[in-house]
C-alpha cells in the first residue's frame, strides 16, 4: 500500500471522526438547550385572590364560571407584561388626574380602571369611533355635554371627559342601584342591562349570561385592578423613575379666535407639538371662536425635564 493511499484514508478517517464529534456536538448542544430551557423557564398558573371587591361589592370568586373568567383574564394580562406595564407606567401620570373628579362626583375610586381597561389610557379610536381615554362615541359624549366638532373634540380633554363619565355613572346607578352593573353597562348599555336583568330574572351581574364582550368586562376590571395594586405579586418591578410622571403645566385662557397655533405656543416659549400633545382635544391648526367661549389651554412649565433616573434605588419593593 502506498504512502499516497495510506495518507488518503488517513484523511477520509479524520474527516468521519470530525463530522461524528460535530454531530454529537449537535446532539449535546440540543439536549443541553432543552434541559436549560426547562430548568430555568418557568410560566406559573395563578392563585386566584379569596377576597375581590368592585366599589365595594364582594366577587363571588367560588363561583366556578366567574373564577375561571378572572384566571382567564389575570392569565391574559399577567402575561402580556409589556401592555400592562405600559399601563401601570401611565397610571401614574394620569391617576391622580382622575381620582380627585371621581370623589368630587361620589362615583367609586375603583370606576378609575374602567378607563385604564377601555384605552390604556391612550387616545385611541376605536373601530366604532368611540374615542379617548373614556372611548365615548359622539351621541353620548354631546348627551353629557361634550363640545364635538371639527376644531375640537372634548372626548381627548382627559378632566371633562372623566366629568362625563362621571355623569353617566351616576345616572345609570339611579337605574341599577349597584355600582358592578353601572360598571358593565358601560359596555352594554343600561337599558341593555336592565333588560337582561328582567328576562333572566336575577338581580347580580355575575348571575347574568351575557354576549362575551360584556361577559368578560368585569372580569378583565377585576383582574387590572389586582395586578396594578399588587405588581410585585404577579412579578412586576420597577423603579419610581420608570413611571411617567404627572406633567407641570400652567393654563391659558384663549377667548378669541385663534388663526395659527403655532403663533400661540410660540408665544407662550413651548412648541406646536408639545401645546397639541397636552391639549389633544384641539383637532386642528386652528381655532374658530366666534362666540368667545372661554378656553383653557394647557402650557409646560418651562424648563420641564424627565426626573433623573441615575442610582435611582427605589423600587416598587417600597412603594406599595
Amino acid at each position: 500500500m502506498t504512502k499516497k493511499i495510506l495518507y488518503s484514508f488517513a484523511g477520509m478517517a479524520a474527516l468521519f471522526a470530525v463530522i461524528k464529534l460535530f454531530s454529537y456536538a449537535k446532539v449535546d448542544s440540543n439536549v443541553e438547550y432543552h434541559r436549560n430551557f426547562t430548568e430555568n423557564y418557568h410560566v406559573f398558573a395563578l392563585d386566584i385572590p379569596k377576597n375581590m371587591n368592585f366599589a365595594g361589592d364582594n366577587v363571588p370568586v367560588n363561583d366556578f364560571d366567574v373564577r375561571e373568567r378572572l384566571d382567564r383574564e389575570l392569565s391574559i394580562n399577567v402575561y402580556w407584561q409589556s401592555q400592562t406595564m405600559l399601563m401601570m407606567k401611565r397610571a401614574n401620570r394620569w391617576f391622580p388626574v382622575i381620582e380627585p373628579i371621581l370623589k368630587k362626583y361620589n362615583v367609586p375610586d375603583d370606576f378609575k380602571f374602567i378607563a385604564l381597561t377601555e384605552s390604556g389610557l391612550t387616545n385611541v379610536v376605536s373601530p366604532s369611533g368611540a374615542v379617548g381615554y373614556w372611548q365615548f362615541i359622539e351621541s353620548t359624549g354631546k348627551l353629557y355635554d361634550l363640545t364635538i366638532n371639527s376644531e375640537v373634540d372634548e372626548r381627548y380633554d382627559v378632566e371633562k371627559s372623566t366629568v362625563a363619565a362621571c355623569k353617566y355613572f351616576l345616572e345609570a346607578y339611579q337605574k341599577l342601584g349597584n355600582w358592578t352593573l353601572v360598571a358593565s353597562s358601560y359596555n352594554m348599555g343600561v337599558n341593555g342591562i336592565l333588560g337582561q336583568l328582567q328576562k333572566q330574572r336575577v338581580k347580580s351581574y355575575y348571575d347574568l349570561l351575557l354576549n362575551d364582550e360584556t361577559f368578560r368586562y368585569i372580569a378583565r376590571l377585576l383582574a387590572i385592578k389586582e395586578i396594578v395594586n399588587n405588581p410585585l405579586k404577579y412579578g412586576f418591578h420597577y423603579r419610581k423613575s420608570d413611571l411617567y410622571p404627572p406633567l407641570p403645566t400652567h393654563l391659558v385662557m384663549v377667548d378669541t379666535s385663534v388663526t395659527n397655533l403655532v403663533d400661540l405656543a410660540e408665544k407662550n416659549k413651548t412648541t406646536y407639538k408639545t401645546l397639541k400633545l397636552l391639549n389633544p382635544w384641539l383637532r386642528q391648526s386652528s381655532l374658530t371662536n366666534l362666540t368667545h367661549r372661554k378656553y383653557q389651554l394647557k402650557i409646560l412649565q418651562p424648563g420641564f425635564v424627565y426626573p433623573d433616573d441615575v442610582n435611582d434605588a427605589s423600587t416598587n419593593d417600597s412603594l406599595k
